[in-house]
């Protein structure tokens, strides 16, 4: 049995979610690090806490984002936005309320899942 059909599908779309609106959040840290850094004081104390905290997230997120693409069904446009949206700030959020309005991450369905997407499905 893989990781992908061993975690509940509800919960890949739940740590999705979760890991999308931290990498937006990370990133906002980060840019207001630099903000600072480069224009208000000239310390660096905003990049070096956010810059690592981000890192993290976008590592994550990627590795969750690759996760939901197999076990959530999505096709190579899908999957491959959902992991071009995590380099421009915010496009996590924007990707992730664009995949819940177009069905590809469906809220209605159990679980959140697409409706072609079962929760019992084995995917090897």
């Amino acid at each position: 049995m893989s990781l992908a059909s061993a975690v509940p599908t509800r919960k890949v779309l739940a740590a999705f979610r979760a890991v999308a609106a931290a990498e937006a959040v990370t990133w906002a840290g980060l840019l207001i690090g630099m903000f600072f850094k480069y224009v208000v004081v000239r310390d660096e104390i905003g990049v070096q806490i956010f810059g690592p905290v981000h890192g993290v997230a976008f590592i994550v997120y990627v590795a969750v984002t690759l996760l939901a693409w197999h076990r959530l069904g999505w096709n190579l446009l899908t999957g491959g936005l959902a992991l071009v949206a995590s380099v421009p700030p915010f496009g996590t959020v924007v990707f992730e309320r664009w995949a819940s309005h177009t069905g590809r991450i469906h809220p209605a369905a159990p679980g959140g899942a697409p409706a072609n997407v079962r929760e019992d499905s084995v995917r090897g």
